[in-house]
């Protein structure tokens, strides 16, 4: 497979093949490590591919994070990897050049998605020139503003009110014709906000809202639209409803679970936020092991998402503090904190590196599911393009979805 965008009879051929790869594996990459299996499934099957990867440190499985391909893990490991790796292969889109805007145009805007979003203007080459642009869950509008630098009309569409106000604002500042308009777009009344003459864009929208977009976009008789999605879990259904023909025949189905899969790789986050999350984690992992005891029930306990200022109490204080929000019996007073916390962040080493296994099938369910997207484009009449507009370490939500009628 070369590293070209994908377009024409190439969508519903990597789709079938993402699909089957999927299908075949699904009880390894379905399975969530400690969450509902302290010991995998898959681990019976492969006893030394769960022995290698319980054995190794939480900075070994942080450095293999994002390249767990690269990994020598034994086998099926690396057969998987060069199936995903394949699979994964996706060319960029053609850029052309940014526009040298004046630097306000820029102001409020951090300079990673800053970058973000110029990598996103660069990429939408269409053949016929946009008449009027609509920024979808638009924010503050950057992103329409600098598709709308040279004065074409701009519609932006947000939720937010403050948002909203302050898009309008940035607009005048700048003297652009934009129009910033509060709207649900989930909303039934969504649906008279856009019209044929609008060209639609969408930079990680989430779930419902991206899939609405192309929804009216394809009714109202667009003639263009481009999205990079996100966060595809974010639905209101249970499950995934696929929206192709191709994906609806398939015998793949996701949960909100499984859709999160894609979304599991940190590639952006701090150094700070990163030691947040896994001070949080292990402390959870500690607590599940408290707390299977004080129950005497073997069984994952769900918890609630805490405030931040609960990982500063000291460790003790926090598990008998969790303990009483479950309405648990109270911990011994013999109890060995120092041991439980240990103990805590053991089992987090070793879900970070089963995690990796899960992780060479974080690519190839985003594909099938913004295949499933360019699929549904095509039944809608479209020709569409899909490829990167940006590189990973940008944003991992690199991925772009541009359409076209005839």
């Amino acid at each position: 497979m070369n590293d070209q965008p994908l377009s024409g009879d190439a969508l519903l051929q990597r789709f079938q093949a993402l699909d089957a790869f999927l299908m075949r594996h699904q009880a390894l990459w379905r399975p969530r490590p400690f969450i509902l299996h302290r010991q995998l499934p898959w681990e019976l099957d492969h006893p030394e591919l769960g022995a290698w990867l319980r054995e190794r440190s939480l900075e070994q499985a942080e450095a293999a994070h994002t390249q767990p391909e690269c990994l020598p893990a034994p086998a099926p490991f690396p057969v998987l990897a060069s199936r995903s790796a394949a699979l994964s292969r996706l060319g960029q889109l053609l850029q052309h050049q940014a526009p040298k805007l004046p630097a306000r145009f820029s102001v409020d805007v951090p300079g990673r998605k800053w970058q973000q979003l110029l990598a996103f203007a660069g990429s939408l080459q269409f053949r016929q020139t946009p008449q009027h642009w609509l920024d979808w869950c638009a924010g503050k509008g950057h992103l329409g503003r600098l598709l709308a630098h040279d004065g074409r009309p701009l519609t932006c569409l947000e939720h937010n009110p403050q948002l909203v106000h302050d898009g309008r604002q940035l607009s005048q500042r700048l003297g652009l014709a934009a129009q910033h308009l509060q709207q649900d777009v989930l909303a039934a009344d969504a649906s008279d906000r856009i019209e044929a003459q609008h060209t639609p864009v969408a930079l990680h929208a989430c779930g419902d809202l991206h899939v609405r977009l192309m929804q009216l976009a394809s009714r109202a008789g667009c003639r263009q639209l481009a999205i990079a999605p996100c966060c595809y879990n974010r639905i209101d259904s249970p499950d995934y409803r696929p929206l192709s023909a191709a994906a609806q025949a398939s015998a793949l189905q996701l949960s909100l679970d499984d859709l999160a899969l894609p979304l599991s790789e940190t590639v952006t986050a701090g150094a700070r936020v990163r030691r947040q999350r896994d001070l949080s984690m292990a402390r959870r992992l500690a607590f599940d092991l408290l707390q299977r005891e004080l129950r005497g029930v073997d069984e994952y306990l769900p918890t609630p998402s805490l405030p931040p200022a609960w990982l500063m109490k000291g460790f003790a204080d926090y598990c008998k503090d969790l303990a009483a929000l479950k309405q648990l019996p109270t911990p011994a007073a013999s109890l060995d904190w120092t041991r439980l916390e240990a103990q805590g962040w053991q089992l987090l080493a070793q879900v970070r590196n089963l995690e990796l296994l899960r992780a060479l099938f974080r690519r190839p369910l985003e594909l099938w599911l913004l295949l499933d997207r360019a699929l549904y484009l095509e039944e809608q009449g479209f020709a569409v393009r899909l490829g990167s507009f940006c590189p990973y370490q940008l944003s991992p939500r690199n991925l772009l979805l541009l359409a076209e009628r005839a």
